[in-house]
């Protein structure tokens, strides 16, 4: 595989490492490159959609998914600062079917992740004022929106910290199990 390209233990799940270019008035990066991204995945990504959230330190965000025909890809990046970055396969036929798997995202290493529909995703600040950038290949609609607790306990997930800032949304989604119905639509 492309040494640019990572897959992770969710083998559909694929980091993006950026080859930068520096010179003396900064840098310069291709973000992404649908081109790129179809050699090595049967997916198709097409933009219509990019969000930005800036977060203060121990913030979480997720676990999020869109169900049915709004169901979403997304890539994902940070602008500034550090997250740790959350997926769980919630494919019901699939063999990782509740497996999850987390990534470091940084200002720094400018990596992406790709995050294909058919997986809830969550991430936490690890730094003050980080910014994080999603595209998605889908709309948002509000009544497709589903959001899995983040500290359920069947899935287990190992987050920096047990007592994150949460929106009201986040704080009483609902459990994994709970979520299997608005999945299986």
């Amino acid at each position: 595989m492309d040494k640019r390209f990572k897959l992770l233990k969710l083998k559909e799940v694929i980091v993006f490492k950026p080859q930068k270019l520096n010179d003396s008035r900064g840098f310069f990066y291709e973000n992404f490159n649908v081109n790129d991204l179809s050699k090595i995945s049967s997916y198709f990504f097409n933009t219509v959609q990019e969000n930005i959230s800036k977060s203060k330190l121990n913030t979480l965000r997720g676990l999020h998914y869109q169900r049915g025909q709004f169901a979403q890809s997304k890539i994902v990046n940070v602008i500034k600062g550090k997250i740790l970055d959350v997926v769980v396969d919630i494919r019901p036929r699939s063999k990782n079917f509740s497996k999850w798997v987390s990534y470091t995202l940084d200002d720094k290493s400018n990596e992406s992740i790709f995050i294909p529909s058919g997986f809830a995703h969550g991430f936490f600040a690890l730094e003050d004022e980080t910014i994080v950038s999603y595209k998605v290949d889908k709309p948002y609609n509000v009544n497709a929106e589903c959001s899995i607790l983040w500290n359920d306990k069947y899935l287990n997930i190992k987050w920096p910290n047990n007592s994150p800032l949460l929106s009201l949304k986040d704080k009483t989604a609902l459990t994994f199990e709970e979520n299997q119905n608005f999945v299986n639509e």
